[in-house]
């Protein structure tokens, strides 16, 4: 077989000179001709399979030392190696596009969630062509590439049924893709795609149907289907899980597993899980348990009411977790079957950030409300108690589990300052290329250097252009070194970190970090000066987990690290700083492309679906009206008109029992239901909802429906949803697509049965957008 045209520099492989033929007929022709073949991965190369769980958090999985019982984890690190000083970036998405590149996150664009982008270099989220991902890499070089699972890579502007689809995962370099697009997904009632190709599963949870489940169905007939076609091909497997990130959605069977065995509370289980990770050696024999953070409660702070939710929250993110790590074995187990697994580089990344300390003080049962600052009364969600995890809730658990999953770090998620943000357990599993088997490894190393190490792997160079654009230099360095070599001296000497104005410096053994904000406070009250923050100093060396501060005693050391985090942030595109959360998440205030903008009408056909909140009229904190043009038939019709959101905040126009309804429900806390009093006559209709704002932020309302222009019903609502609906509910026509709006009809189930011409969404005036502090005192005064 001819050598690989350009030696693997240039992708995708150069075409080669075509021979000048001078035989005027076949039977003249002196030689064969060289078939046109694909391009050849290196002879032996391994299959790769990289797999990605959320939220984790270091102290969370049993194979390192956690109380999730991880029996897929612990298999490969007993046949593997465990990396204990591994780091991600504090957030979802940025961890997944310096995975994928190779590059620092704000390097290529991705300096917060595709949800929070601006129109700054570092944080507008658009990945460059200068950087190209592992898939295309690979893709380039011969492999079979799949990816299944969580994307949250590609801008929102973009994800819509007309694209641009290039920063899809298909456009990134994956032949097929089955999964979601967005930073969380109803496991219960996803809205997935395949390849770009909207999808919904045809079982729902009383069927037996979950999302993790499904992921790991598709990949598998996927590894079947390449090995039959095509089995001398390497191949790609992306795997990433919605598990452990909110919603905690998972079957009682396994919620049941943990049953009482988190009643002591998570100070106590940050002590059970230090010892245990001693024990295991994945962090040094006299390390501290990191410091508690100041607002937090600790477990003998709580009611009765408020350790029983928190333990049934727990115990819920355990069963969790343990199930998708479940589901991974058989996935392993295919691969085994197969004869592919002693040949497959496994990369298991157990969390892209740290546990997340999103679910507040309380935790909740409907996440999106503390998002808003709403914070859930214990004495009202004890009542729910049982359906925690189930379809009718969509919950995260505590702030104090999120610590203590994190052990023996500080702080969580979002705090890229310190390692309870930014460190997680890796996994790496290759029998044929790792001769100590079960080893630790505690070189420092950065989700960055997983692409130059799987490039190692592979025997293929990053390559210096891609689709005709020269590449960036890849900053990751390979970790191969370490695979053969526990003592190897480090290879990273130098790590930045930030994340919503949280940052750090990693050098040569030393920390410089500042803390900014609290996770908890999606909303905060205020924003302290970036100048005023306070940075602290730690020896890791000596204070593995970041205990003793040394500022004081070393200020020359500080006024380095801190003159050096300046020259990194400047080099790789941090600045500016924002330290924006929920407001990131309006356009109109982040500063970036909105595809909506200057449009106050737009006009839906039948048959619209799965439109994501960026790429539809925003309705929110302003005055607006929805106007249908439908048709009946004899029969008394029934279903969706029209919905935004779902069963956990949202809108719909719907019929039942002929008659025109109008609901606005407000996280499922309060509902305003409008019901024309008769049904609608055969023939055609104008069923249309205005809505009267009062101005402000959140604030209520008054709404009209009417039905041919005559007003059939009035209602007030209190108050409205100021920010975003959902991350996973999208606006549909003729159905209400994921959970019910309405507890009127049922998920599923409520395509509209007559026949709809148009549904126009009009916009009255933009309320003016308050900054931050206002916001805040809007919501906290409701």
């Amino acid at each position: 077989m001819p050598e690989f045209a350009g030696g693997r520099h240039v992708l995708p492989e150069p075409e080669r000179s075509t021979p000048v033929v001078t035989a005027l007929g076949i039977d003249e022709q002196p030689e064969g001709f060289e078939p046109v073949r694909p391009t050849a991965a290196p002879d032996g190369a391994p299959n790769v399979v990289v797999v990605v769980l959320d939220d984790l958090g270091f102290g969370s999985s049993s194979a390192f030392g956690g109380p999730c019982r991880m029996p897929t984890a612990d298999r490969l690190a007993a046949d593997g190696l465990r990396y204990n000083r591994f780091h991600v970036t504090a957030l979802c998405s940025p961890t997944r596009q310096a995975l994928m590149t190779g590059r620092n996150h704000h390097s290529v664009g991705m300096g917060a969630t595709t949800e929070m982008a601006t129109s700054a270099p570092g944080y507008h989220g658009f990945r460059p062509r200068s950087a190209a991902t592992m898939a295309q890499i690979l893709q380039g070089n011969g492999y079979s590439t799949a990816a299944f699972g969580k994307w949250h890579q590609t801008p929102p502007s973009e994800i819509s049924p007309v694209g641009p689809f290039d920063r899809w995962p298909t456009g990134e370099g994956f032949d097929h893709f089955y999964g979601f697009m967005a930073c969380e997904m109803n496991h219960w009632y996803p809205l997935l795609y395949r390849d770009t190709v909207p999808v919904e599963p045809e079982r729902g949870p009383g069927d037996g149907y979950h999302l993790t489940t499904d992921l790991v169905d598709h990949a598998i007939d996927w590894v079947h289907t390449q090995r039959t076609m095509s089995p001398d091909r390497p191949f790609l497997t992306y795997l990433a899980f919605g598990a452990a990130h909110a919603p905690l959605h998972v079957a009682p069977e396994w919620v049941r597993r943990y049953r009482g065995e988190f009643d002591e509370g998570f100070d106590r289980q940050r002590e059970r899980t230090l010892e245990r990770q001693r024990a295991l050696g994945v962090v040094p024999p006299d390390t501290e348990l990191g410091t508690w953070p100041d607002g937090v409660p600790h477990w003998d702070e709580l009611t009765d009411t408020q350790r029983a939710l928190s333990a049934r929250f727990m115990e819920t993110f355990a069963g969790f977790t343990e199930h998708a790590d479940t589901e991974l074995g058989r996935f392993v187990d295919t691969l085994a079957e197969l004869g592919e697994l002693e040949n497959t580089v496994v990369v298991y990344l157990l969390g892209d950030n740290g546990a997340s300390g999103e679910g507040g003080l309380e935790g909740t049962t409907v996440e999106h409300r503390l998002g808003h600052g709403v914070v859930d009364d214990p004495e009202a969600m004890i009542a729910d108690l049982d359906r925690i995890g189930g379809p009718e809730t969509y919950p995260i658990a505590p702030a104090g589990w999120a610590l203590a999953m994190n052990t023996p770090y500080r702080w969580t998620k979002q705090v890229a300052s310190h390692f309870g943000g930014t460190r997680d357990g890796l996994i790496v599993h290759w029998p044929r290329g790792i001769a100590d088997r079960g080893g630790i490894r505690d070189q420092f190393h950065h989700v960055i250097d997983l692409l130059p190490t799987v490039l190692e792997c592979a025997g293929v160079p990053a390559p210096v252009s891609v689709d005709g654009v020269a590449q960036q230099p890849v900053e990751g360095v390979g970790m191969r070194y370490s695979f053969d070599d526990a003592g190897a001296p480090d290879r990273r000497r130098t790590q930045y970190f930030e994340m919503c104005g949280n940052r750090g410096i990693y050098h040569d053994g030393w920390t410089a970090v500042t803390r900014h904000g609290v996770p908890w406070e999606m909303v905060p009250s205020g924003r302290p000066d970036f100048r005023a923050d306070v940075w602290e100093l730690y020896d890791i060396r000596t204070d593995p987990s970041q205990v003793r501060d040394l500022a004081a005693q070393r200020p020359e050391k500080l006024r380095m690290l801190q003159d050096l985090f300046l020259t990194e942030a400047a080099r790789y595109h941090v600045l500016p700083l924002d330290d924006r959360v929920t407001e990131r998440e309006n356009p109109a205030l982040a500063g970036r492309i909105d595809p909506m903008h200057g449009r106050t009408s737009v006009t839906y056909r039948a048959g619209t679906r799965r439109l994501i909140e960026e790429m539809t009229p925003n309705v929110k904190n302003r005055s607006h009206s929805v106007t249908a043009h439908l048709t009946t038939g004899p029969d008394s019709v029934d279903g969706v008109v029209v919905a935004q959101g779902g069963r956990f905040g949202g809108w719909a126009v719907y019929c039942v029992d002929g008659r025109p309804c109008y609901e606005y429900n407000y996280f499922g806390l309060e509902r305003c239901t409008l019901r024309s009093p008769a049904p609608l006559a055969p023939g055609p209709h104008e069923v249309r909802m205005e809505f009267a704002y009062d101005g402000g932020v959140g604030a209520g309302g008054t709404v009209r429906l009417l039905v041919d222009g005559e007003k059939v019903g009035t209602g007030r609502v209190e108050r409205t949803i100021p920010f975003y609906f959902s991350f996973d509910e999208t606006l549909d026509v003729g159905v209400d697509l994921g959970t019910p709006v309405s507890e009127d009809y049922r998920a599923g189930d409520n395509a509209f049965t007559g026949t709809i011409a148009t549904v126009r969404i009009d916009l009255g005036e933009q309320t003016p957008v308050p900054d931050a502090d206002l916001a805040h005192r809007v919501m906290t005064s409701q």
